[in-house]
């Protein structure tokens, strides 16, 4: 199969596209913007493996990647980059902007993408989308992720939408909701709260990116019967 990782080069993107492309009969492609180094390295470790510079904050960048997706006749999509900083502050306290920003950068370049996937998909009658999404939408979010968890909930029911709208088509529209990992946007957190998350979870580790790539993957091969689901990981506690 053909699939397409947003924001592919480092953090969960990374682990996903590690593990798609340890299939030697796919073909994948990954999008990244400052992670170049990264991004090299994967192509240089998986000959199945293309990077593109797609930066999500750019139209410009962004439009000429829609494109090249018109050569990629991608069957699989995963809807995974979140190209701004969490604010880590109240809600009262954050500003507007950021709030715009977010929203432009990560909610809009998605839906574009997306939309373009679709279309294709339908042509064919086949397609498969996966978006991540956070265990934060299901619980109350940790304080200061309001303007974060509010973005996943949009893609979550715009995820929704995708598998009502094209299950006619052999398109389905699944998404994965993962508790908290240490990746790239939560480098920031801690010591502190890190040992005590640890401390409440049920099995005393946190969980990680390629427990996530798993279940991406299960998505991708699975049959077209399953659709419109959230897969939530977080040992079934309330752990975000």
């Amino acid at each position: 199969m053909k699939i397409l990782i947003t924001g592919g080069a480092s953090g969960l993107g990374a682990s996903i596209a590690n593990r798609f492309a340890k299939e030697p009969h796919n073909q994948i492609y990954i999008t990244y913007f400052s992670s170049v180094k990264k991004a090299e390295n994967l192509q240089a470790e998986y000959a199945n493996l293309t990077a593109f510079r797609c930066n999500f904050l750019d139209d410009t960048e962004v439009n000429d990647f829609l494109g090249r997706m018109d050569m990629l006749g991608i069957d699989v999509l995963v809807n995974n980059a979140f190209s701004t900083k969490i604010a880590k502050k109240h809600f009262h306290k954050t500003d507007i902007q950021h709030f715009v920003g977010s929203f432009a950068s990560n909610i809009i370049p998605t839906i574009k993408i997306t939309q373009k996937a679709i279309l294709q998909f339908r042509k064919k009658k086949f397609g498969k989308i996966i978006t991540i999404l956070s265990s934060a939408i299901i619980n109350n979010p940790p304080i200061g992720y309001s303007e974060y968890a509010a973005c996943k909930a949009y893609l979550a029911s715009l995820s929704k939408s995708w598998a009502h709208e094209n299950a006619g088509y052999n398109v389905t529209s699944n998404s994965i909701s993962p508790a908290f990992m240490k990746t790239n946007l939560t480098a920031d957190t801690d010591d502190r709260v890190l040992e005590e998350l640890i401390a409440i979870h049920p099995l005393k580790q946190l969980l990680s990116p390629d427990d996530v790539a798993e279940a991406a993957f299960f998505l991708s091969t699975c049959s077209q019967q399953i659709n419109g689901i959230n897969l939530i990981i977080n040992s079934a506690t309330d752990v975000i």
